[in-house]
């Protein structure tokens, strides 16, 4: 079953921004949680220094996956995004 792995990480600025508004996380999550709901997020993780993440998308192609990246309310904030289609093995 193939995979959209998303690489991101912040830029220094953004965490400042991010940590200043308290609502950017809630609203952050809200969007993960709905993807998880909609079963198309298999996976998130965050780095223990917040900066980096790991998004694994199943049930989506690439396109899709960078159409749901841009709706984030963090994407102004990134400063790296990469993209890895994956196939599955277990």
């Amino acid at each position: 079953m193939n995979r959209v792995l998303v690489l991101i990480t912040l830029s220094d600025s953004g965490i400042e921004a991010i940590k200043s508004n308290p609502e950017l996380p809630k609203q952050e999550m809200e969007f993960v949680n709905q993807w998880k709901e909609e079963n198309i997020l298999e996976s998130f993780f965050i780095a223990v220094t917040k900066k980096d993440a790991v998004l694994i998308f199943q049930n989506i192609d690439e396109s899709k996956s960078k159409e749901l990246m841009e709706t984030l309310p963090y994407f102004p904030y990134m400063s790296k995004i990469e993209y890895h289609n994956l196939n599955k093995q277990f």
